[in-house]
């Protein structure tokens, strides 16, 4: 279904061979206006309420179900006042098109959108939702405009801190804090150990350990992301969002 500027600007484009149809600045003179004329004018060297004039009677009679009046206003401006029952005709489609008029692409792309991302073993803030809720909105629009959308959820699950969360688990851990409520238990491992310096050389080793992929560190780390994934996964089912992919920094970092 074609919108009614869109119905103009084709029948002004064929008229002048060019269109700029946009909305009246004042309603008191027509819903739409057409302000080409007058640089075309200039360019062809004619008087532009003349050339306005050609072009409102060679467009006049097929714009005649579109348009109640077609005016010429100031230098070579082109006013255009919409019928009433064009108007309820256009309200009448979009409401009964299951897409509400809006086409799909002509030329359907392939777009991955990275968001939320937000960082293992600590609650999400309101940056992470932001970025959720934008994210997912650009994933739905794109997706009913007919685009192929991928879409990832880059968690923060490598570096430093896990050589702190590892040495926290093994040592300082409460199941029963993980059990009420793991991420804050995550944070306070985090936190106690960083606030020990006699604890960092150890939280190194256990990062190095990580990193060569000792068995126990990875089998700790695969805990704490999942735990983490638990607590995300609640924010993600009241908003209703769902990730195609859930690729973290260590599937580049190991990959």
């Amino acid at each position: 279904m074609s919108s009614a500027p869109d119905i103009l600007a084709d029948a002004v484009e064929r008229a002048l061979g060019a269109s700029a149809i946009i909305r009246a600045a004042n309603p008191r003179f027509g819903d739409y206006q057409a302000n080409g004329v007058l640089a075309e004018a200039k360019f062809r060297g004619e008087d532009p309420q003349v050339l306005a004039q050609k072009i409102i009677d060679q467009i006049s009679p097929e714009l005649s179900s579109v348009c109640d009046r077609i005016d010429k206003l100031g230098p070579g401006f082109i006013n255009f006042r919409l019928k009433q029952t064009f108007v309820e005709d256009q309200i009448t489609a979009v409401a009964l098109d299951p897409r509400l008029g809006v086409p799909t692409a002509a030329q359907p792309k392939t777009v991955v959108i990275d968001f939320s991302s937000p960082n293992v073993a600590k609650p999400m803030h309101v940056g992470h939702v932001r970025s959720t809720i934008i994210g997912d909105c650009l994933a739905r629009v794109l997706r009913f405009l007919g685009h192929k959308v991928i879409t990832d959820n880059h968690l923060g699950d490598w570096g430093t801190q896990f050589g702190m969360l590892i040495i926290g688990w093994k040592r300082f851990r409460d199941d029963e804090a993980l059990l009420r409520d793991a991420i804050g238990e995550l944070e306070r491992l985090y936190k106690y150990v960083n606030a020990h310096e006699e604890l960092r050389a150890e939280a190194k080793a256990e990062l190095v350990k990580l990193q060569q992929g000792d068995p126990e560190n990875q089998e700790i780390w695969r805990k704490i992301i999942d735990l983490s994934m638990r607590e995300f996964n609640k924010t993600y089912q009241r908003l209703g969002v769902a990730f195609d992919h859930t690729l973290g920094e260590s599937f580049y970092i190991r990959c």
